[in-house]
């Protein structure tokens, strides 16, 4: 009986179980993860976002975004100890709101305003 064919990869492979080098690895004699479990097809998308601490505000497209933006701006101006801070964020985002009103952003097309940065300070000042 003629020897059995081992290939280049698997006599690197074997070379390195003779020397010890795969003893003691992380992990080792431990399960797979995710063993014994139901597919997910995204499971790699689940394991990136896990990965990478994606939350849910960071993975919506800039409009939507903004949209958020606006309905907490009192809450925004609410962290702030000044009313010259209160309206610098309030033009800062009114000046990312006139970038997507004119299409320099990425995200589906959502309608948005301009905010009013006196109705913020006055909701600044009264402690909303």
């Amino acid at each position: 009986m003629a020897g059995r064919y081992e290939s280049w990869v698997d006599k690197q492979i074997r070379e390195a179980t003779e020397r010890g080098e795969f003893d003691n690895l992380p992990g080792s004699g431990k399960p797979l993860p995710d063993r014994n479990e139901l597919y997910d097809e995204d499971w790699w998308l689940k394991q990136w976002i896990a990965r990478e601490g994606i939350t849910g505000d960071t993975a919506l497209p800039t409009t939507l975004r903004l949209r958020r933006e606006i309905e907490d701006i009192q809450k925004a101006a609410a962290r702030k100890t000044s009313e010259r801070d209160v309206r610098d964020l309030v033009d800062d985002l009114n000046r990312r709101i006139v970038d997507a009103i004119r299409g320099h952003v990425d995200g589906p097309p959502v309608p948005l305003r301009r905010v009013d940065a006196d109705a913020v300070v006055r909701g600044w000042r009264a402690g909303e």
